[in-house]
Formats: C-alpha cells, structure tokens, sequence
C-alpha cells in the first residue's frame, strides 16, 4: 500500500497520455483547499484518500476522475462550479483538472494509471 504525501510527481495513462504534472494532496489541509482560489490547473490534483468532491467557490469546470486502489477509473464526469459530487463506491482516490483534459489524455473508465513521485 503507497503512503502518500503532499507533493509533485507526474500521471501517465496506460496506453494513453504520460509526463502530466501531477500535485498530490494527501493531508487533510491541502484535500481541503484543493483548486479552491486558483483560475486553472497545470496537468491534474491527485486527492487522496477521497471518494467524492465538491465544486463550491471554484472558478472554473473541472474534469473528476473517481480511481479505486489501484489507480484503476471508475467513473470521469465533469463538474461545473457550484456543485457536490455524490460520493462513489469503491473509490480511494480523485483526479481532478481542467475541463476537456482527461478525454485529451485518453481517460475513461477502466483506464489504469501510473504515477511517478
């Protein structure tokens, strides 16, 4: 089981995308400010442990990703400022960034993914 820290790394998508600037939040303070405040996103956030996320005060839409334990998608949805997520099933982890990046990188459900810390 990876212990994760508040850090950089990078995403990579199994047949897909790789090298996306990554930033992992994994202490309660940081989960908590999220992308709260900021006007976009440099590759993706890594929200760890979570299984559901919330687009209040946000500036802009967000692509979701919900990811199980072993970083496999379980569902990508993208969420426009103003709202809360229901939270997912069997969900560990979320991705989140910028609207229209995830289909870029080839993200859909069943998808696996890799990061580099």
């Amino acid at each position: 089981m990876v212990r994760w820290r508040d850090g950089r790394g990078t995403l990579s998508v199994v047949d897909g995308a790789s090298g996306v600037p990554l930033e992992i939040a994994a202490s309660p303070r940081s989960r908590m400010r999220g992308l709260l405040g900021r006007d976009g996103v440099d590759g993706a956030l890594l929200l760890t442990p979570a299984s559901s996320v919330h687009t209040f005060r946000m500036r802009f839409a967000v692509d979701v990703a919900y990811l199980d334990r072993s970083l496999r998608v379980l569902a990508v949805r993208t969420m426009p400022p103003g709202r809360l997520g229901a939270p997912r099933p069997r969900a560990r982890h979320v991705l989140e960034a910028e609207a229209g990046a995830m289909a870029r990188w080839g993200l859909r459900p069943g998808a696996r993914l890799t990061v580099g810390v």
